[in-house]
């Protein structure tokens, strides 16, 4: 067997092993399950592999409504992220949307890398064909180009830039229509957006007290 599917293999048994450990400790678990979901969170993250939002929460399937991407972002015209949003409003009926970002984070390094090109560079020019993936963190990348890191270490200013993509993409939620239509019709609708950063290092969720709601 090739190891590629010998980790299939190893998730598949494992999944085995843990329906029949939430069946034995739950028997009517996955039954409720199908009668639909009522998660009061949704949690938008990094696609990072270190940070599964319901295992780092203690919670189980059901109580997290999910929509990850490379470095967190929140793109207001991504119809992807926005779409995931509506729905969570307005189908789901969740009532807090966190931004959740996390500390090593290497989309966040590679913009990084990129802003610290580009301001050595300063070459006129044609730029090469961007990657999709470089489109994507452009946004980052720019974000990046316009903060002060002069007085910081490498390590520092990653931290410091992780901390204003999470403030930034807050901010970003806040001005897509479904948050903006939520707020609008008032009562029933109090949904509230907050900023996460998981330390990858401590297993730590710290909250940046960025958090807006319908009257802040």
């Amino acid at each position: 067997m090739s190891p590629s599917l010998s980790a299939l293999e190893r998730l598949l048994s494992a999944n085995s092993k843990w329906a029949e450990a939430v069946d034995e400790i739950n028997p009517g678990f996955f039954r409720e399950s199908t009668k639909g979901q009522f998660p009061k969170v949704l949690w938008i993250g990094c696609a990072d592999s270190r940070v599964p939002e319901s295992l780092v929460t203690g919670s189980k399937p059901g109580d997290i409504f999910v929509h990850r991407n490379i470095a967190n972002q929140f793109h207001l015209e991504d119809d992807s992220a926005l779409s995931v949003l509506a729905y969570a409003i307005d189908v789901v009926g969740v009532e807090h949307v966190v931004l959740a970002g996390h500390t090593h984070c290497g989309g966040a390094a590679a913009c990084y890398e990129a802003a610290q090109e580009a301001a050595v560079a300063r070459k006129p020019g044609t730029p090469k064909a961007a990657s999709p993936l470089t489109r994507w963190l452009a946004p980052l990348t720019d974000m990046i180009g316009k903060l002060d890191l002069s007085n910081k270490s490498p390590s520092e200013a990653l931290d410091y830039i992780v901390e204003e993509n999470v403030k930034r993409q807050v901010e970003n939620i806040c001005n897509a229509e479904p948050i903006k239509s939520a707020w609008a019709r008032g009562q029933g609708k109090q949904i509230w957006v907050h900023g996460w950063v998981y330390g990858v290092g401590n297993g730590r969720i710290r909250d940046l007290k960025v958090s807006r709601g319908p009257s802040a």
